[in-house]
């Protein structure tokens, strides 16, 4: 497994996409808040589990894409969207190492300290999400 750092896309991203991204996770934010109100923190907080950032990003991605391979002459369709098909599996790994996060500290908070549940549930969050992305790699 090989992780790779590409700060050059950052330079692609006009600040409407950013704004694009603060408001759908800022309306996925109210959102979770009147479904919290209503039917309770724990619904609430499912709800606020949904990457809010995630439609607008991956979008984001194969627009990108496609704008670049556009520029050397290609189509490009498919090619951005395997991209963006990469970076939804690595958000639905992400989603299951949070989920392991959220049992963590639903089940260790009432009976222990702050901190060691919080350092305990990132350690979990961290460790799920590269054994499933490692899962997937093998298969």
């Amino acid at each position: 497994m090989r992780l790779k750092f590409k700060f050059d896309s950052l330079k692609e991203t006009k600040p409407t996409e950013y704004l694009s991204r603060f408001v759908f996770g800022g309306v996925v934010t109210v959102f979770a808040g009147f479904v919290a109100d209503h039917y309770g923190p724990v619904l609430g907080g499912l709800f606020l589990a949904f990457p809010g950032i995630f439609p607008a990003g991956v979008s984001l991605v194969e627009k990108h894409k496609t704008q670049r391979e556009k520029a050397e002459g290609k189509l490009g369709i498919w090619s951005a969207r395997g991209q963006a098909s990469v970076e939804a599996t690595g958000a639905s790994v992400g989603t299951l190492g949070l989920m392991g996060f959220a049992v963590v500290l639903w089940q260790g908070l009432p009976t222990h300290n702050f901190l060691p549940i919080l350092f305990t549930a990132t350690g979990t969050w961290i460790a799920v999400s590269f054994l499933f992305w490692w899962v997937r790699e093998k298969m």
